[in-house]
């Protein structure tokens, strides 16, 4: 048995070492609270399922090298009461008996080439019948002893022949065990006592071998058919449970301390040179077993308990510390990785039963090299790229496009969300993809990558606390802070209810309604009732529905000088959880007072007797009636609140596809991109999926791995075309994967911020007094400067996944001549077009360029019903026509790259200057482009204005802050929406930007949408 097995019985799972009471001993000093989770399994383990059923126990699986076949060992013989070899086809799950069937077997192995098992046996021994019996008998009486693994030293190694002949590797006195081919199948390693047997022992070494024999047990060598057996170990205490790496030139085992309380594994080179250890837990650390690639060991420690096993990982060099597997109490042992490395089999006791059988699941390599520090998820991708770089045809394919499609939306990737593995691996994925064509590093640092910092959720501190009078809130029962909530400290102040906590201005046809009428909540908190009157028609409520976001009746509550706000579901509500969620996803502060959310519970101790209860006045508002808000005599309420605001690290890639012979950068460049970012699971509020939807993947086939695909098929299609030399470029092009573009085009903001300092000698706008008039013109302040003389134009493809009618084509309104360009280049193809004139207002990360006077076009193939859903996947993309729109933008930026002269940037958007982006439904007009990579900054900063819009003839500049709007404070882009829905069309009104650290207030007449 490839194990240490104590004198104890471990109850259904059998599988441990030494004496009871030293191993006692040991597992005390190592105890600890053991956390289970079936939930923290899944990082690495997915899918679990047992494979092996019949029998007391079984266990000890390990498969054929093309994974069709499994050996194992299992007590299931009725006649026999000791373990017998098994072989299972994988196929068919056929089950064959592959040992003789008498005396005792363990630890069996497969040859590589199939024909062969390997195992160890004592069916030879003249007693191994009678000893069966006896046991049988034991059994029979109840008298069986505490289950022991006894190491027979009639144990010898055994092949089973491909004709069912069995023959003898070892013939020595000992133990002679725990065997294992080689993945050449030339040689054996297995572990034995022999040496003690077949030489004079003291005194003191003979008494030790009657009670523990394992103590002389080392590790040999010897050739497939028994010969030339070296000694490879020779170490008082247990050496055993050897297995070869996969490549053949090093050998795993566990060694146990010299007084058998402690295990811990070791590796060495195959001649028994260069011993590492691997791990130094002080526990039973045994059964370990290389990761296919090398670079990693499984193994089993039962370091949370004596009685609790589970499976951890170490590198294969050492590095680091462990990394825990299972979370399941009992038994998880004997691992081992099918030879593909994405699966794993081991043995465990969390069968129903509690009897020890096999299992197997789904292995996540990428999640534990990244845990493990390993850069093998890079490696993994880099091989990928490379194999989509051998497999591409020249021409513009639909195969093409799928291969980059199918990789960028694998599971393992997870939705590609900002800053996670999952956008690493696929921008590793374009960045090798893109070096192989002969594109050279143009990101930071000499790399093909250059990082940003965005918001990246925020989470509740231990920090926070909430009294009520006397009593105190226990948080996430009683209690919780909303994740949009300022921080800090509020000593015990008043409170004033406010029925549903509504502000809506009245219309000819909407009726105003009022919860602040005549009520002065200056300095107090304020108690609202969440969303709308219950009993409303549902035409009431499509009016008030927008005035209901708690953020928005939060902002309400501010503008009126509130300290906080507090809200309350009510008896009357339908919510399922009476606390209002609180939004990790979200990154920054959203409203300058407290908002937090109490239950029903919480809120009535708020009212004294004779203020009624809080479900009469919930039931008297429900019908929709008005009623005056008034100040709670009962309870004071306390606050400290403290939200942890995360900021993460996403990556773009940038490369770039020399012209010159020294390889320098040749200007202006023409730059393709494509934000290679989606949203995970969900990413937070950005996702439309349904409720049963919550929580998948979301691949973003159309959006947007259809356009990095596309993109991908452009770079080669070009870099060919200069390796053929048909490509007389007079400039450079820079192919760029965008990061962050689903939470607000932070990449593609981010570069066009620091382009001087990943391109030091690209040629810079000249500041003149005509160049500084145009530049305010467009709305642009100093610190953002046109990119004109360095950026000759950007290519953009976001969404060109689900050509139907028409290919748009946006931007044509960013140069004079893009609409023949356009519809030249589109000769050869004939896709049907559309093109629009947008150019400013567009939510992609064009809008980083044209913002910086960048000539752009962008392809977009239009939305549809699985935008930002699960169900956007790749087999509802057309890859017919993302092919051909990637050979039209292709052409295009071919133009781009031989002209002699680059594209005039100048904006004439006709008709549709009157339009905002469609990120947006409102009446009233201002013509300002958010900066959605600002940060955490109070007010909306903007990256810029269009050129004739009400914000540029008001003297609004790109880089102004905006920080109040018609008397509204302004704090961040949802108070901006909410000021601007009560603009009046035509109407001065007064706007407060900051500029340059002074505050600068300004005149501006909205204009009509429609």
């Amino acid at each position: 048995m490839r194990q240490f097995v104590f004198a104890w019985m471990f109850t259904a799972a059998t599988f441990c070492v030494a004496t009871g009471s030293i191993a006692q001993e040991a597992a005390d000093s190592v105890a600890v609270a053991t956390e289970f989770s079936p939930e923290k399994e899944q990082e690495f383990i997915t899918n679990p399922r047992q494979i092996t059923f019949e029998g007391l126990r079984g266990g000890e699986g390990y498969f054929s090298s093309d994974a069709s076949q499994m050996v194992f060992q299992s007590e299931r013989d009725p006649v026999n009461p000791f373990y017998q070899i098994y072989l299972m086809d994988m196929n068919t799950g056929d089950i064959e008996k592959v040992s003789p069937g008498s005396g005792k077997t363990t630890c069996a192995w497969i040859h590589p080439d199939g024909s062969r098992v390997l195992f160890s046996s004592t069916h030879h021994d003249d007693q191994s019948v009678a000893k069966q019996n006896e046991l049988l008998e034991l059994r029979r009486t109840g008298k069986q002893p505490r289950y022991a693994w006894d190491y027979d030293p009639e144990f010898e190694i055994y092949q089973r022949m491909e004709g069912g002949d069995y023959q003898r590797l070892t013939d020595a006195r000992g133990y002679d065990a725990e065997a294992s081919y080689s993945p050449d199948g030339s040689q054996i390693v297995f572990a034995s006592n022999r040496a003690a047997y077949s030489r004079e022992l003291s005194e003191k070494e003979a008494e030790l071998l009657k009670i523990d024999k394992s103590y002389f047990i080392d590790l040999y060598i010897m050739n497939a058919d028994g010969s030339n057996i070296r000694q490879l170990t020779d170490v008082a205490g247990y050496d055993g449970g050897p297995f070869f790496s996969h490549d053949g030139k090093r050998i795993c085992w566990r060694r146990f301390s010299e007084d058998g309380t402690t295990a811990e594994i070791y590796t060495m080179n195959v001649d028994g040179d260069d011993v590492k250890r691997l791990t130094e837990i002080g526990a039973m650390s045994w059964a370990p077993y290389f990761h296919p690639s090398g670079d990693y060991l499984v193994f089993t420690t039962n370091k949370h308990g004596f009685s609790n096993f589970e499976l951890y990982c170490v590198r294969a060099d050492g590095q680091g510390e462990p990394v825990r597997v299972t979370y399941t109490d009992g038994f998880d042992g004997l691992p081992v990785f099918l030879p593909d490395g994405d699966r794993l089999s081991w043995t465990s006791n969390r069968t129903p039963q509690k009897r020890s059988q096999i299992f197997l699941g789904d292995w996540n390599d990428n999640a534990i090299r990244q845990r493990l520090g390993l850069t093998g998820p890079a490696s993994v991708d880099r091989e990928a790229a490379l194999r989509a770089a051998e497999d591409s045809t020249p021409e513009f394919t639909p195969a093409d496009i799928a291969r980059h499609v199918d990789y960028l939306t694998r599971p393992e990737l997870e939705g590609r969300l900002t800053g996670t593995e999952g956008e690493r691996r696929a921008t590793a994925y374009v960045a090798a993809y893109l070096e192989s064509l002969g594109f050279v590093p143009a990101g930071e640092s000499g790399t093909f990558f250059d990082e940003f910092e965005f918001p990246a959720g925020c989470s509740i501190t231990d920090n926070n606390q909430l009294t009520i009078g006397d009593k105190i809130g226990e948080i996430n029962k009683d209690w919780r802070p909303l994740a949009f909530s300022a921080d800090g400290r509020i000593d015990p102040s008043e409170v004033v209810f406010a029925g549903y906590g509504l502000q809506v201005p009245g219309t000819d046809d909407v009726q105003e309604y009022d919860s602040y009428v005549h009520l002065n909540v200056a300095d107090r908190w304020v108690l609202v009732l969440r969303d709308l009157p219950q009993d409303i028609t549902p035409e009431r409520r499509q009016q008030l529905a927008r005035f209901s976001s708690p953020r928005r009746k939060a902002s309400f509550a501010r503008d009126l000088g509130a300290k906080g706000i507090i809200f309350a579901s009510g008896p009357n509500s339908l919510f399922r959880n009476e606390l209002i969620g609180f939004d990790s996803a979200a990154s920054a502060s959203g409203v300058s007072i407290a908002a937090i959310s109490v239950s029903n519970e919480m809120a009535a101790a708020l009212f004294a007797e004779s203020d009624g209860d809080l479900k009469e006045q919930q039931t008297q508002l429900d019908d929709g009636s008005l009623a005056m808000g008034y100040i709670l005599e009962g309870s004071k309420v306390a606050t400290t609140i403290e939200i942890e605001r995360k900021t993460g690290v996403g990556r773009n890639v940038v490369a770039r596809l020399p012209t010159a012979p020294d390889k320098q950068p040749v200007y202006p460049l023409v730059i393709v991109g494509a934000h290679i970012d989606h949203l995970g699971r969900g990413a937070g509020s950005n996702s439309l999926a349904k409720d049963d939807e919550l929580d998948q993947i979301h691949q973003g086939a159309d959006d947007n791995a259809s356009g990095v695909a596309a993109m991908l098929e452009i770079a080669q299609y070009l870099a060919g075309q200069q390796r053929s030399g048909n490509l007389n470029a007079k400039r450079d092009l820079v192919v760029a994967a965008w990061s962050g573009e689903e939470l607000g085009l932070f990449g593609s903001q981010a570069f066009v911020e620091s382009f001087a300092t990943l391109f030091p000698d690209a040629p810079q706008a000249t500041v003149d007094p005509e160049a500084q008039r145009m530049a305010l013109a467009h709305g642009m302040a100093t610190d953002a400067a046109p990119l004109t003389p360095a950026i000759a134009a950007y290519l953009n493809l976001d969404m060109v996944g689900r050509l139907r009618e028409k290919l748009v084509i946006q931007g044509i309104g960013s140069s004079p001549n893009f609409e023949t360009v356009v519809n030249r280049r589109n000769v050869p193809i004939g896709l049907p077009l559309a093109l629009d004139k947008t150019s400013t207002r567009l939510p992609t990360d064009a809008s980083a360029f044209v913002a910086r006077d960048v000539p752009i076009l962008s392809a977009f193939t239009g939305a549809h019903e699985d935008y930002h859903t699960p169900r956007d996947t790749k087999e509802k993309l057309n890859y017919e026509g993302a092919s051909k729109t990637a050979n039209l933008l292709a052409l295009i930026a071919r133009g781009i790259l031989t002209d002699d002269a680059v594209p005039e940037f100048k904006l004439d958007e006709g008709e549709q200057q009157q339009k905002d982006a469609p990120r947006a439904q409102l009446r009233a007009f201002l013509g300002t482009v958010p900066d959605y990579a600002a940060g955490k900054i109070k007010g909306l900063k903007l990256s810029g204005v269009a050129g004739d819009g009400p914000a540029a003839k008001a003297g609004v500049q790109g880089g102004d802050v905006i920080i109040e709007l018609a008397g509204r404070k302004i704090e961040d882009i949802y108070d901006y929406t909410y000021a601007i829905e009560a603009l009046k069309i035509g109407q001065e009104t007064d706007i407060t930007v900051r500029r340059n650290d002074k505050e600068v207030k300004l005149k501006i007449t909205p204009t009509s949408r429609d």
